[in-house]
């Protein structure tokens, strides 16, 4: 299938593809939080994404998925489980 990557605040599933760029899906659970607040970690996780992984030189689908402690992260510690990501895949 593909592999997966777990941090503390994300969990991450990487297939492999042909369209030779990379694709970003974001997935954020309720765990009975408001919508506001999911929202706004969806924006966070978007802007990383962009900034991070829309960058490697790998040819895959990434479907990233916020753990509930990521509702508490600050956006530095967003950033550094999402660099950690990153570093993993290339």
């Amino acid at each position: 299938m593909g592999r997966r990557i777990r941090t503390r605040l994300l969990d991450v599933r990487r297939l492999d593809s042909t369209l030779g760029h990379v694709r970003v899906a974001i997935v954020v659970p309720k765990y009975s939080f408001t919508v506001v607040r999911r929202n706004k970690l969806k924006r966070r996780l978007r802007e990383l994404a962009r900034l991070r992984m829309l960058q490697l030189s790998c040819s895959c689908d990434l479907l990233v998925r916020a753990r509930a402690d990521a509702y508490g992260a600050s956006f530095d510690m967003l950033r550094d489980d999402i660099d950690g990501v990153a570093a993993q895949l290339q």
